[in-house]
């Protein structure tokens, strides 16, 4: 397993890490370590996602993101 750290832009509540866990839930082959505002910590399956397809995911929730 991989880790690695999000950057997401446009979150600025609860609500919004709600959301993102929600993204970042149905993506598989990861698990989550921890969603704040401004940033998400994942461990990842290399085998099965890659950290571009795990910001796309945060993405088309709402909230631009990008790997770290």
């Amino acid at each position: 397993m991989e880790k690695t750290t999000l950057k997401i832009e446009g979150m600025s509540c609860g609500h919004c890490v709600g959301s993102v866990k929600k993204a970042l839930a149905n993506v598989d082959g990861l698990t989550i370590q921890n969603v704040g505002v401004g940033s998400a910590t994942v461990e990842y399956d290399e085998s099965r996602v890659t950290p571009t397809q795990i910001a796309d995911a945060v993405s088309a929730a709402g909230y631009p993101s990008a790997a770290a």
